[in-house]
């Protein structure tokens, strides 16, 4: 359960997020939302009210010399609203 979140995502719109209540997390891509929820619950000890997923695709890349494009690999993100007046630390610090 601990290898669900990966890391948070430190960016000027989700720290504007995280003021308001709300964190984003890049997670694993086969997690569903109980599972993120019931992790994010475990690791920071708040309440989960709501988890809204998306699946990013990767960057397109020339490969040198050709032609070519390649994919990077794809990014899934959720972000967990949480009860008010609960806070998770690793924003703070930001």
């Amino acid at each position: 359960m601990s290898r669900i979140i990966k890391k948070p995502v430190l960016t000027e719109k989700s720290l504007q997020e995280a003021a308001k209540g709300r964190f984003t997390f890049e997670v694993e891509l086969a997690a569903d939302k109980k599972t993120i929820a019931q992790a994010v619950r475990k690791a920071f000890s708040v309440d989960v009210l709501e988890v809204r997923t998306r699946i990013l695709k990767g960057k397109r890349v020339r490969i040198r010399g050709t032609r070519l494009e390649a994919r990077g690999p794809l990014v899934k993100k959720a972000t967990v609203r949480l009860k008010s007046g609960q806070k998770i630390s690793v924003f703070e610090t930001a």
